[in-house]
């Protein structure tokens, strides 16, 4: 049988899947209400889809650095409610894997615009995540990842990719600090001034060990390394639409570079205590990696 899904979890789960889950800015200042108006306005939505069907993508990139990824092995029960229709997950007896990673980015924008990039601000970014086997009952034919959370600490970033990308739909958090010092890398995530993410602390390790709650998906850490870093693909629910947007990525890790990590310190927020995650994460570091968005569309229904 079955464990029940939180109330918690359940009440998450039905404003995001069941909903249009607006954009909230977390201000109640006055410019707030244009971040909201601008970031749920479905006319500005809609005319962005419109001009890129018949405009190419443009390209983005940023030369990110300083990647913590938080894994954690999940009953498929919890976070069942949090997985759009047409989507599988990769699971084993019952259980499947979310990571949260976060990571500072290097000048986020265009790359056609060349070294005029550094023009673009360098956000701090964390998206929540687990991992796809099948889409509409068809196996992946790359690694593909489902987003179920995305934070930016740049309010420019959380509004433009609600009306400038289906795929990518962010929120801005009220508080988000993540830096490096020396061999460790801190991380507080709040979605506003009094709710809580999570909050982390990590040392980089001499020695990577895979956890025995891994060992059923992983044979080695080299291996759970490579497939949880390695995604070419990313999905995500429009619940406008009623479909699924999906990205292309490019996300070339130097498998050498990845150091192994220790948690020294962790704290789960509500939600990730609901959804399985308030035990130590298994976690890795990756120093630095140029990323790209190569493509987006609109899967069809089905």
């Amino acid at each position: 049988m079955r464990a029940p899904v939180p109330l918690y979890l359940r009440q998450e789960a039905v404003k995001r899947l069941t909903t249009k889950r607006n954009y909230q800015h977390p201000s109640n200042r006055r410019a707030a209400w244009l971040a909201n108006w601008i970031a749920n306005h479905r006319a500005l939505r809609n005319a962005r889809r419109w001009l890129l069907q018949r405009l190419p993508f443009p390209v983005l990139e940023s030369d990110v650095r300083d990647i913590v990824y938080l894994n954690w092995v999940v009953p498929l029960a919890r976070v069942a409610a949090w997985v759009p229709p047409g989507v599988e997950l990769n699971a084993r007896d019952g259980e499947t894997i979310l990571t949260v990673l976060s990571y500072r980015h290097g000048h986020f924008g265009p790359r056609l615009l060349g070294p005029l990039r550094r023009m673009f601000p360098s956000p701090l970014q964390s998206n929540w995540r687990f991992y796809v086997s099948s889409l509409h009952g068809r196996a992946v034919e790359q690694p593909t990842v489902l987003f179920i959370k995305n934070y930016f600490d740049n309010g420019l970033y959380a509004v433009g990719t609600r009306t400038g990308s289906d795929a990518l739909p962010s929120d801005l958090a009220g508080v988000f600090r993540h830096g490096r010092s020396g061999h460790e890398v801190s991380t507080r995530l709040q979605r506003d001034t009094d709710r809580l993410e999570f909050e982390s602390e990590v040392v980089i390790s001499s020695q990577g060990r895979l956890p025995t709650a891994f060992a059923r998906f992983f044979s080695s850490w080299e291996e759970a390394v490579a497939m949880l870093s390695l995604q070419d693909s990313a999905v995500v629910q429009t619940p406008d639409l009623g479909c699924l947007a999906q990205a292309d990525i490019a996300l070339p890790i130097d498998q050498e570079s990845v150091a192994p990590l220790a948690a020294t310190h962790y704290l789960p927020g509500p939600l990730l205590q609901a959804l399985g995650a308030s035990g130590e994460p298994f976690c890795f570091f990756v120093p630095h990696v140029n990323f790209q968005v190569l493509s987006e569309r609109l899967l069809p229904a089905r």
